[in-house]
């Protein structure tokens, strides 16, 4: 499921979440309602999925369009094994 929320300082965010309700990603703060859909049908059309670590070696999905531009990053995973699920779930999701 995909929401476009607007945050408090009136910008708008996509949030995906899983069939239960989870949060799998949240985008960065875009300025307008429009720009925030533009993104969400680019990464629809062709997402691209980077697998990250942080410092504290958990595991991060970050989403972008095909052009490169950052879309949003997931919650941190305890494990590989977990953040491969998330990814699952993200396209899922995403394209549903």
């Amino acid at each position: 499921m995909v929401e476009i929320v607007k945050d408090s300082n009136g910008n708008f965010q996509l949030q995906i979440k899983s069939a239960s309700g989870n949060p799998l990603l949240r985008s960065k703060p875009f300025t307008s309602e429009t720009r925030a859909k533009a993104i969400l049908e680019e990464a629809i059309s062709k997402p691209i999925v980077e697998r990250k670590t942080n410092h504290q070696g958990k595991f991060i999905i970050a989403l972008k369009t095909e052009k490169g531009e950052h879309v949003g990053m997931s919650n941190t995973y305890n494990s590989e094994a977990g953040m491969e699920n998330g990814i699952k779930n993200l396209m899922k999701n995403l394209i549903d």
